[in-house]
């Protein structure tokens, strides 16, 4: 069973990096940020880390740089720049 595996010390500080941003999120007051950390700290298996998050909602995947709304972005401003040189372009060779 995966819960009855040990969990090693980069399990363990993944959990903890996970209850920060939820903590940041407003989902955690810092008490119970903190006895969460302690529990984290403390946990031997994988099922004592699952424990640890288990009402917490699944983190949202990151997507690489590059990609997704921040492209788009890029890309409408690359077109607006290139719209205003060419009509600065025109209006000079009046």
């Amino acid at each position: 069973m995966p819960e009855q595996i040990r969990a090693s010390d980069a399990d363990r500080q993944h959990v903890v990096g996970a209850l920060e941003r939820h903590a940041a999120a407003g989902r955690l007051d810092l008490v119970e940020f903190t006895e969460r950390v302690d529990a984290a700290l403390a946990a031997r298996t994988l099922g004592d880390l699952a424990e640890v998050v288990r009402d917490l909602p699944a983190e949202p995947v990151v997507p690489p740089v590059g990609t997704g709304r921040g492209r788009q972005l890029l890309v409408a401003m690359l077109i607006a720049v290139v719209a205003l040189l060419i009509i600065r372009l025109l209006v000079a060779l009046r």
